[in-house]
């Protein structure tokens, strides 16, 4: 199976259609009638069309099991067609297509098993994907590439090159997977000074985005969110318990990063955990959702 493990739940939908082609009117009449022998052709494949939602974890090797939250089988009558649509929710870090589809394609078997006494003309016709929302495919932010982003990594060893830098570089690459392309990389010393003088740097640069891994935990020379605060004038503090959220689903003591988030002006300004997988689990967390600041500050200026 696909490994999920990193990704957050989100509200995903989903809707398939199935159709079902009778040969003659006098099938649709009996079904309109309630005449079929074998019972409600809709209220069986509804009951069915739900068991197979709920069981597609069972039956698809590939999909992982995942909490139903609502489910619908709508019916539609076009001449000699019946159309089935399903539609799916839930609330789950992967979406539901194959499972609307997969009640789809049930209720049209029942439809077929429970016609064919009277019909033997009767077929299925395509089965389809009509509809998906949520994840990140419904998350294209448009615009992210004008972005002017900047990382600094805030470690004395590192500044004095007695340490190599992986957190700062994996945290580069990370957003340009994200779309960022104008991304400045940049070394201080956790010294108050060095990271007044290069937020103000990067301020008056016109950077949109900057982003400081290093110095949000509890020894004495982890100072970054302490030296970064005065210059927040609009907090964000959901970005940052997102990410600490995100991280003590996996790790406890991640609940022990004082990051803070917020806008500098109108530079945005996060401060992330020095370790690899906190940058790692701090990007998963909070990408490509974060952009929306973005086109908020930006309608905001044109209004």
């Amino acid at each position: 199976m696909v490994d999920i493990t990193f990704k957050s739940p989100t509200l995903r939908k989903a809707i398939a259609l199935a159709t079902v082609k009778v040969s003659e009117q006098r099938t649709i009449n009996m079904i309109e009638q309630r005449q079929v022998p074998k019972g409600d052709i809709f209220e069986f494949a509804r009951a069915a069309s739900l068991l197979a939602i709920k069981k597609t974890g069972d039956m698809i090797p590939d999909c992982h099991p995942l909490p139903v939250e609502y489910a619908a089988v709508r019916y539609a009558i076009e001449g000699l067609q019946i159309h089935i649509e399903v539609e799916v929710h839930t609330i789950y870090k992967t979406g539901v297509e194959v499972e609307a589809m997969h009640g789809a394609s049930i209720a049209a078997l029942v439809i077929y098993d429970m016609l064919k006494p009277i019909d033997k003309q009767v077929e299925i016709g395509s089965i389809r994907l009509v509809e998906k929302q949520g994840g990140k495919s419904n998350d294209v932010i448009l615009g992210i590439d004008s972005l002017r982003s900047a990382v600094v990594v805030c470690s004395d060893s590192v500044a004095q090159a007695n340490k190599q830098d992986v957190s700062g570089r994996l945290l580069v690459q990370l957003l340009e997977q994200q779309g960022l392309t104008d991304i400045n990389y940049s070394v201080v010393p956790d010294e108050a000074e060095a990271i007044r003088n290069c937020l103000e740097g990067h301020q008056a640069a016109g950077i949109d985005l900057l982003l400081f891994t290093g110095g949000t935990g509890l020894s004495d020379r982890d100072i970054t969110p302490d030296i970064v605060s005065p210059y927040i004038s609009r907090p964000i503090p959901g970005i940052m318990e997102t990410a600490r959220q995100y991280g003590q689903q996996r790790v406890k003591t991640a609940m022990l990063s004082r990051g803070i988030s917020g806008f500098a002006g109108r530079m945005l300004v996060l401060t992330l955990p020095g370790s690899p997988n906190g940058v790692r689990e701090s990007v998963a967390a909070l990408f490509p959702q974060l952009f929306h600041v973005f086109q908020v500050r930006e309608n905001i200026r044109h209004d």
